[in-house]
């Protein structure tokens, strides 16, 4: 079986959102990344996304508390 990894730039771009966010992700295990056994750079299988994506698209936005100031 052949796995499909991308590079966290790209993952990021496919996800919609920030490498920063992707490593904050890893780091609170919200979204697991592999590492390069040459390099140890973080990579994502293109599979785990595609879950993650079907996963959070499900989920409802919180509500904020917005302030409406007057300039």
């Amino acid at each position: 079986m052949i796995r499909q990894y991308l590079k966290i730039k790209d993952a990021a771009e496919y996800v919609g959102v920030t490498p920063l966010t992707l490593r904050n992700w890893d780091r609170k295990g919200k979204l697991v990344a592999y590492r390069h056994p040459a390099n140890n750079y973080r990579l994502y299988l293109l599979g785990d996304l595609e879950k993650f994506i079907k996963r959070i698209e499900g989920v409802k936005p919180r509500k904020l508390d917005v302030i409406m100031l007057e300039d």
